[in-house]
């Protein structure tokens, strides 16, 4: 029986998981998802037989090795482990996870840490799609304190920057699946897009709140709940993902205008809870919904003028900029986001 693994524990911008190398894990599926169901304590809701946090966003898992692909430097996995049911899911990226990605790699000795910062090209095997990311090594050694703050972590850390490019339709096919600014689904106007996350983007007015309310409220709506669940899976087929029943995507997103100077007020269900912040490649996909003409997104967004936009998008714990590069003709060619991370543990984990 397989019951130990060596492990490194991250922050990864507003998430913290275990980082795996993949030869460090079982080889068969079943095996190591059970291995990993355990090591998180799951299923349970305080999760009080493992090391997962009893929420989402601290149930999470990275699987990496070095890549044979020209040009990549590490291939990554990711894997959301559910908290409540016995379901290790690899049907969508984590860009937060991904920002401990290039400090593990060096600190493993995957990746050579150059002088003074060092560019590590990312695979996510989730997706298929490419991320760039710059980790500070000066003398060679990853440095994680610096001045770097994002919303929803105490402190400050040294940045590391994340640069995704085509990642339109990195699990759905297309960037809007249906080919529609919007549809609607039962009776709501929503736009179902995906670049680099799956996301069902709607107006909070239109399922009967605000869209400033804290998540606390939001997860106690059990009516507001039932109504965005009977529209995430009445879409699941429409966004070419199946009977999402058991999926932790598509992601649903309620928008309101700004508040606070920035581009876009977001409530975000990661599908089932509310989620403290919001997902990195979720606020990409809501920033792109936000230029897209006559999507429910754009009716509410303040967007500034020029092929360079950055799109401050509000949540429940402050903001997460977004960096858009258009083309000529408005499509969304890149967007680059700010990030941290801090190494928190090194050993074995027991399961």
């Amino acid at each position: 029986m397989f019951d130990r693994a060596r492990v490194m524990w991250m922050r990864g911008g507003t998430s913290k998981g275990g980082y795996f190398l993949t030869d460090d894990l079982p080889a068969d599926t079943a095996a190591r998802d059970t291995f990993l169901l355990r090591a998180m304590g799951s299923p349970d809701p305080r999760q009080i037989d493992g090391m997962g946090g009893a929420d989402p966003l601290t149930s999470k898992v990275a699987v990496v090795r070095r890549s044979q692909r020209d040009g990549v430097d590490i291939d990554y996995l990711f894997l959301q482990v559910f908290v409540d049911q016995a379901i290790v899911s690899d049907a969508q990226n984590c860009g937060n996870i991904l920002a401990g990605i290039g400090p593990f790699a060096i600190e493993r000795g995957l990746v050579s840490a150059q002088q003074d910062e060092t560019r590590v090209a990312i695979f996510m095997e989730n997706t298929g799609q490419i991320a760039i990311a710059t980790v500070q090594t000066p003398g060679g050694i990853v440095r994680y304190d610096g001045d770097a703050k994002i919303d929803g972590v105490p402190g400050s850390a040294a940045p590391i920057p994340l640069e995704f490019r085509d990642t339109a339709g990195s699990s759905c096919g297309a960037l809007l699946p249906t080919g529609n600014a919007f549809d609607m689904v039962e009776g709501v106007p929503v736009t179902l897009i995906d670049n680099g996350m799956p996301c069902v983007v709607m107006k909070a007015s239109d399922v009967g709140v605000t869209g400033y309310e804290d998540r606390d409220t939001l997860d106690k709506d059990s009516a507001l709940k039932a109504r965005i669940e009977a529209i995430r899976l009445a879409v699941g087929e429409r966004m070419n993902l199946g009977d999402v029943r058991e999926k932790s995507v598509p992601k649903m997103m309620l928008v309101a205008p700004p508040r606070d100077g920035g581009a876009v007020t977001v409530r975000s269900f990661i599908p089932h809870r509310a989620h403290a912040s919001i997902g990195v490649l979720g606020a990409v996909s809501v920033a792109t919904a936000c230029l897209i003409d006559g999507s429910p997104a754009a009716e509410v967004a303040s967007i500034p003028d020029g092929n360079r936009k950055t799109l401050s998008v509000e949540h429940p714990t402050g903001e997460t900029t977004c960096v858009m590069e258009l083309d000529d003709s408005g499509t969304v060619t890149s967007a680059a986001m700010l990030r941290t991370a801090r190494k928190l543990m090194d050993g074995e984990i027991f399961a």
